[in-house]
């Protein structure tokens, strides 16, 4: 019987993995580097700390990722558990408090008994007769990443990814800003996103600016083509794709009503909270890489976040991961070594809700 696993990675899908194997009676060693070693894109040394969005997805049933967020709670995820513990308000999603969450993990893995919580950078893999999980995540620290490649026989992979903005909801301006839901669905009557209409004469403003803003370079983009996650990607790819792309994609009308005018504006960029007490909101689907100046210039184009305090502007991040389907089994095991499993999103998953799911089947 397996005595001791170390789990390396203090992310979703190894924090659930330790706690899944803890609760079963197995003793975890849990590796995070941070806050010894920083990786440029989290803020905190918590566990599990959301990058990107602070959605879990849908929770309607009838959707995937609502399925499988209930399949992890009949499993009794931990990661699930506290996501419901502290979720806010965004229509039928599972959106959640990103800081209490990450608290909320810290605190139950650093309290079982049977995990020990090092915070350590492990670089390299460790050896055949240790049974490990790696969860190191996209933002893999470089001495791991070459071991990696190196035991795959074949080159690393990765894309680029991004983060969006946040702002202070007093600073919104609410004359022209309004509440509402798509379709009025969600938990709160006035509705639970904050939406600022556009007209299209704003909104053909709003995409010539964004074109016509700098970006920031990337490590390496001269010589390496950019690869670019579909899910996350930049509005400024976007809106390169087609003047139109934004308000089919993200600034998407549907479902929404200008109470001012009465009628569907021809654009909408929409806000969702970031936290419990309801004080940071996130610009939905506004990843971006322009640079900080002309970004803030560009996003006080729209209406009502003319005066917007931001409290934290969008940025990109290079991402690996492994070809999954080549170098690992179903159970997430790796074809050419017993003992070692990888999960999370360094497996090519996309979604919060599976790479929690990736870190529950390789434990």
């Amino acid at each position: 019987m397996v005595k001791r696993v170390t789990v390396i990675g203090g992310g979703l899908a190894g924090s659930e993995a330790a706690w899944q194997l803890a609760e079963r009676g197995i003793a975890v060693d849990l590796y995070e580097m941070r806050p010894r070693k920083n990786t440029g894109a989290h803020v905190s040394d918590r566990l599990a700390e959301l990058i990107c969005s602070n959605s879990l997805g849908s929770r309607l049933p009838d959707r995937a990722s609502g399925v499988l967020q209930n399949e992890l709670k009949m499993l009794r995820s931990l990661l699930i558990m506290a996501a419901e513990n502290v979720a806010v308000p965004a229509g039928g999603a599972l959106a959640v408090d990103r800081e209490a969450f990450s608290e909320q993990v810290t605190s139950a893995i650093s309290n079982h008994p049977l995990i020990t919580l090092i915070r350590e950078e492990v670089t390299a893999i460790p050896p055949d007769d240790t049974p490990t999980i790696i969860a190191s995540g996209p933002l893999t620290a470089p001495s791991l990443a070459l071991d990696i490649a190196k035991l795959a026989g074949q080159e690393h992979l990765y894309f680029y990814d991004a983060i969006s903005p946040i702002v202070t909801v007093d600073s919104i301006d609410m004359t022209i800003a309004f509440r509402a839901n798509r379709y009025r669905r969600g938990e709160d009557a006035e509705g639970d996103y904050i939406n600022c209409p556009m007209n299209e004469q704003e909104y053909e403003r709003f995409v010539d600016a964004l074109l016509a803003a700098q970006t920031i370079e990337l490590h390496a983009i001269e010589t390496e083509e950019s690869h670019y996650f579909e899910g996350c990607l930049p509005i400024e790819q976007m809106a390169a794709r087609g003047r139109h792309t934004l308000s089919y994609g993200p600034m998407r009308p549907v479902g929404l009503r200008d109470p001012r005018f009465d009628k569907r504006p021809y654009a909408v960029v929409q806000l969702r909270r970031d936290n419990l007490i309801g004080t940071l909101y996130n610009i939905v689907g506004f990843q971006t890489n322009v640079r900080w100046g002309e970004q803030e210039k560009v996003l006080r184009l729209i209406p009502g976040l003319e005066n917007a305090e931001f409290m934290r502007m969008g940025q990109m991040h290079r991402n690996t991961f492994i070809n999954a389907p080549t170098l690992l089994h179903p159970t997430m095991r790796f074809r050419q070594r017993e003992n070692l499993f990888f999960a999370g999103q360094i497996t090519g998953v996309e979604g919060y809700v599976g790479n929690v799911a990736t870190g529950l089947v390789a434990a």
